[in-house]
């Protein structure tokens, strides 16, 4: 016998009806978010000053940050000065999103932007293994002005280009980052979840303090950094 808690066991038909019934609850909430994001569609957006970012090869204007297209999504990645290792929530976050390819269909991009030095976010991007594209504000007020300043936390952040004009069409942080990735979504499918004590679980379900099952920025480094990529 295991020692484990586990479900209980039923019947096939019994198992079919309560799936069933959590079923109607999922479709109700799919056809929520659809309302959501149809919201989202209509919300008005606000004129952007213009600001000029660090990026590989310099200083960039926000405008250019698009490279062309007319739609750029923007995680602003926490930033510790001094640190070796950052957030390891940022860097696990931002090391999911490997194919972006996609995005060139919507006219659109996805890309970091930091409060760190564009040459320390660099390197910092190469020891974790990071493929996307990073820039620095740390010579602009542009993080603090999108909700995202010095020592601030995380943020999404969504542009619409206009021309040389830049609009801002959505914001979102803490747990509104969740429906950008795939690892909660998933980890929210198994019978145990997310194993933390904040959830709503049975009795004698496994559950730990919050976080203590990410990986660190140090673990990330190791699965991608130099030398670990296929």
């Amino acid at each position: 016998m295991t020692a484990h808690a586990l479900p209980p066991v039923v019947d096939a038909g019994t198992w079919q009806r309560e799936l069933e019934a959590l079923r109607v609850r999922e479709k109700a909430a799919t056809r929520e978010l659809d309302a959501i994001a149809a919201q989202r569609r209509r919300l008005p957006m606000v004129r952007m000053p213009e600001y000029t970012l660090e990026g590989e090869k310099g200083p960039v204007r926000l405008a250019d940050v698009f490279e062309g297209r007319r739609q750029l999504i923007v995680y602003n990645h926490m930033w510790f000065p001094g640190k070796q290792w950052q957030c390891p929530g940022c860097t696990g976050f931002t090391s999911q999103f490997t194919r972006l390819e996609f995005l060139d269909a919507y006219d659109a991009r996805f890309v970091i932007v930091t409060q760190g030095p564009i040459d320390e976010a660099l390197a910092y991007k190469r020891r974790v293994g990071n493929r996307m594209t990073w820039y620095s504000t740390a010579n602009s007020p542009f993080g603090s002005d999108v909700g995202a300043p010095p020592g601030g936390g995380f943020a999404v952040n969504v542009f619409l280009r206009d021309g040389d004009t830049v609009y801002r069409t959505w914001h979102t942080d803490g747990r509104g980052t969740e429906q950008l990735s795939h690892t909660f979504a998933l980890i929210d499918l198994l019978p145990y979840g997310r194993q933390e004590e904040w959830q709503d679980s049975p009795e004698g379900w496994p559950q730990d303090p919050t976080y203590s099952r990410w990986s660190s920025s140090e673990a990330i480094a190791a699965l991608y950094g130099p030398g670990q990529r296929a």
